[in-house]
């Protein structure tokens, strides 16, 4: 394959879709946590903000400013996210850096969207983009844990 190819691959007409319909957009209010990251190599953040209740996700909104991957994965994210306990979310996250860095699987549902990503594998400078909404949404979750601890 080519470049070119390579690129058309990457930037499916899957990819794109969701990075125009991403789920939870908006901002919440007054959230328990909120927590940016951001992509040093492409520049991209995105800021995630939730609300837990009984150690599940209730309510959650992100401001992404990224790639169309970047976008991609926060609307995976978005889809996902509600209702989830920390556990899931470190273990999305944590399959998905896996499928990413060491060809492992895609993530388990209710994270199977991120197959959608697997041809960016071979994009190592894109990997911090696509990890942005669930390593804020896991930090975030964390803040909220330790704050409802303290």
């Amino acid at each position: 394959m080519t470049a070119d190819t390579d690129l058309i691959k990457l930037y499916s007409g899957r990819i794109l879709a969701l990075a125009t319909d991403i789920p939870h957009h908006t901002r919440l209010e007054s959230p328990q946590a909120t927590v940016k990251k951001r992509a040093p190599l492409c520049g991209s953040t995105v800021t995630v903000d939730l609300d837990v209740q009984d150690g599940r996700i209730v309510a959650f909104g992100q401001d992404v400013k990224a790639c169309a991957l970047g976008q991609a994965a926060a609307a995976v994210t978005g889809a996902a996210v509600i209702g989830r306990t920390l556990f899931e979310m470190q273990t999305a996250r944590d399959q998905m850096r896996t499928m990413l860095k060491n060809n492992g699987p895609v993530p388990a549902a209710p994270f199977e969207g991120f197959e959608v990503l697997e041809p960016a594998r071979d994009y190592k400078n894109r990997h911090a983009s696509i990890l942005l909404s669930l390593d804020a949404t896991v930090e975030a979750f964390e803040q909220v844990m330790q704050s409802d601890c303290a």
